[in-house]
Formats: structure tokens, C-alpha cells, sequence
């Protein structure tokens, strides 16, 4: 029986690529046509092929980059989100604490990230601590705030009625609080998940000193090689789109009653009949 629903699980991730793939393959044609009838300059605006050109011929740099740029992104997409689940349940737990918090962290927002990023570098140095925390920075505040409104979205009479039966603090928040939080959560955390790529960027513009595709992008500009700007640029949309499907990957696993009515494996194919 598991086998039979394989197809069914590659179909559900292959067939949503349908539509993005055709809309990439028009743009494609729509850059290519443009730059061939307008005769546009290569320093200006390279054609696709150029661009692939130059992705191939820079490939193991590009790689490279790709993996420096992505593992600051996951540490500092880590670091944020599981901050900011704490900070919402300190903040639900504790009224006093969201009191004094909560207008703090709704004024910091109207901070631009990329302002603090210099001072973050005079703070903690160059290196890997500024790049984490300013993608952490991106990623904290929405899950703070869906965070807690999954927890206040929680019919009270249902925690009157745990508390009835005599469950803790900890059954309530376990059993009843806990699963309130998972859709604001993954909503959070994957609209966070395209932002925290430009805060890995901001981070390499200002405290890299291990290269990474903010720091290629960089090296590009400043040698008017536009090829390398577009192909630092592509390679950037990928890793947004990696990282995008990695949070609806762990969606998939972590809520299983929302793709089936049955229950599964805690992974990717369901028990057997």
C-alpha cells in the first residue's frame, strides 16, 4: 500500500513546477528576444546565454559561494526562529513580559536591518557572529508576532475544559497551545525564508571575510561584469527557493493532518495497510 501512494507524493511536489517552470521559460524568451532586436550591450544587459556562459565557466566559484551563503542562512534561520518561538511563549506565559517587550520589538521594526549592520560589525567583528544575527534579526520578528497569535487564538473554553480535567500548565501548552501555533508558524517561517537570503546578502556586504554569493555579487559590481551580476543573482533566487521548499518539506513532516486523514510514518510515506 506505501507504494501506491508514492506516486501520488512525487506528483503532489512535481506537478506546482508545471506553472513556475513555464513562466521562468518566458521570461527567458522574453530577455533573449529584447537583447537581440534592441542589440542591447553586454556590459549593460548580457543575454541568457551569455549568463549561462559565465555560470559554467565560474561554476566552482559560484558553488562555492552558494554553500557559504547557505549555511549562514540556515544557522542564522535557526537561530531567529527558534528565538522568537521562545520570546512568544515567555511573552504568552507572562503578561508583564509582553507588555514591556512587545511595543520594543514593534518599534525595532522600523529600523532597516541593513542600518545596524555596521554597527553589528563594530560590536561583534568580522566573521560568522554579525552575518547570523542579522538573518536572525529578519527572521524573529515574524515569528514572534504569528507565534503568539496562534497561542491567543486558542478557544478559552477548551483550556477551561483541560483545566477541569486537571491538566498542567505543561499538558495545556503540549496538547492544546502547541498545535495552535504550527499554521502561524510555517507562515512565518516561510515568508522569512526568501528575507533571510537578503539578510545573509547584507551580512557578506558588510562582515564577510569567507567570501559567499553577497561577496561575488560585490566583486562583480565593482568590475562591471554584469554576466556575474546576473549569474550571482540566479543562484541567489535558488537558494530562496531551497530554502523556501525546505520549510514546506518540514510543514509536510511536522503536520501530517493537513495532507491526510491518515496517520503516517514520521516521514514521507504512510504506514502500510
Amino acid at each position: 500500500m506505501a507504494l501506491e501512494h508514492r506516486p501520488n507524493l512525487v506528483r503532489k511536489l512535481l506537478f506546482p513546477l508545471g506553472g513556475p517552470l513555464a513562466a521562468l521559460l518566458l521570461v527567458l524568451l522574453v530577455w533573449d528576444v529584447a537583447v537581440r532586436v534592441y542589440q542591447i550591450p553586454a556590459y549593460v544587459l548580457p543575454s541568457p546565454e551569455q549568463t549561462w556562459d559565465h555560470m559554467i565557466a565560474d561554476l566552482p566559484v559560484l558553488m562555492q559561494g552558494f554553500r557559504i551563503t547557505f549555511v549562514t542562512f540556515l544557522m542564522g534561520f535557526v537561530l531567529g526562529a527558534g528565538a522568537g518561538f521562545i520570546f512568544a511563549v515567555l511573552m504568552d506565559a507572562t503578561p508583564w513580559i509582553r507588555a514591556v517587550l512587545y511595543p520594543i520589538l514593534i518599534a525595532s521594526q522600523a529600523v532597516p536591518v541593513i542600518a545596524i549592520a555596521a554597527a553589528l560589525t563594530i560590536w561583534l567583528g568580522f566573521g560568522l557572529a554579525p552575518k547570523l544575527v542579522i538573518v536572525a534579526l529578519v527572521v524573529f520578528f515574524p515569528v514572534v508576532v504569528n507565534v503568539l497569535d496562534g497561542l491567543n487564538s486558542v478557544d478559552k473554553d477548551m483550556l477551561n475544559l483541560v483545566k477541569s480535567m486537571g491538566g498542567s500548565r505543561w499538558s495545556i501548552f503540549r496538547y492544546v497551545k502547541l498545535p495552535a501555533t504550527y499554521t502561524p508558524l510555517f507562515s512565518a517561517l516561510k515568508l522569512s525564508a526568501t528575507f533571510s537570503v537578503t539578510g545573509a546578502v547584507i551580512g557578506e556586504w558588510t562582515a564577510s571575510t569567507s567570501g559567499g554569493l553577497g561577496a561575488y555579487l560585490l566583486q562583480a559590481n565593482s568590475r562591471l561584469n554584469t554576466a556575474g551580476t546576473f549569474s550571482a543573482i540566479a543562484f541567489l533566487a535558488l537558494l530562496g527557493v531551497v530554502s523556501f521548499l525546505l520549510v514546506i518539506l518540514l510543514e509536510y513532516i511536522m503536520t501530517p493532518w493537513r495532507s491526510s486523514s491518515k496517520a503516517r510514518r514520521w516521514g514521507l510515506f504512510p504506514y502500510k495497510d
